[in-house]
């Protein structure tokens, strides 16, 4: 598999922001970085040809949580500024150093987005969907009845997800400006 110039900046960025995140110890600027991250990661999504999980991701991640962290900021203390700059866990920063590598070795045996000979697209499965799913479903696009038909209950829990984090967000939202 080979990355494009743009698929590994974006990795670049994600990794970044996922570890400004988890290191700043200025709150605002990890919520932020945060926010950065999981918009990255939703454009991801997208270039991988996933545009349900990206447009999820970046409605719950970087919107409503990113709303939802700034609200509770609001609503905390400000810490010391010497409390900002306290020693970081060596061990803890090894560990998830070892996990990032395991992880990125397995990247070079992933198969290139589209490719045919891809197991996912060459198996079984894929196969039945794709001869049957007209058949069965009498729908024409064969990812619609895949999403509405074979995995109906899944599809509705993703939106029952997406809804209740939609009435949780709006709930607080009304009760911040209200209040």
């Amino acid at each position: 598999m080979t990355l494009t110039l743009l698929e590994g900046a974006l990795l670049v960025f994600v990794v970044g922001c996922a570890v400004g995140a988890a290191l700043l110890r200025d709150t605002l600027a990890a919520v932020m970085s945060f926010a950065a991250y999981s918009l990255g990661v939703s454009i991801l999504w997208l270039i991988l040809q996933a545009p349900d999980v990206g447009l999820t991701e970046a409605s719950v991640g970087a919107g409503i949580m990113t709303i939802l962290f700034l609200l509770a900021l609001a609503n905390t203390v400000t810490p010391d500024a010497d409390e900002l700059f306290e020693s970081l866990d060596l061990r803890a920063m090894l560990l998830v150093g070892v996990f990032v590598l395991v992880m990125g070795a397995t990247v070079p045996a992933l198969p290139a987005i589209g490719d045919p000979s891809a197991p996912v697209v060459s198996g079984d499965v894929s196969q039945y969907y794709i001869e049957n799913a007209y058949e069965e479903t009498h729908v024409k696009n064969a990812v619609t009845a895949v999403l509405a038909a074979y995995r109906g209950f899944d599809t509705l829990g993703e939106a029952v997800v997406v809804f209740a984090a939609g009435v949780v967000g709006l709930s607080v939202l009304r009760r911040e400006v209200f209040a």
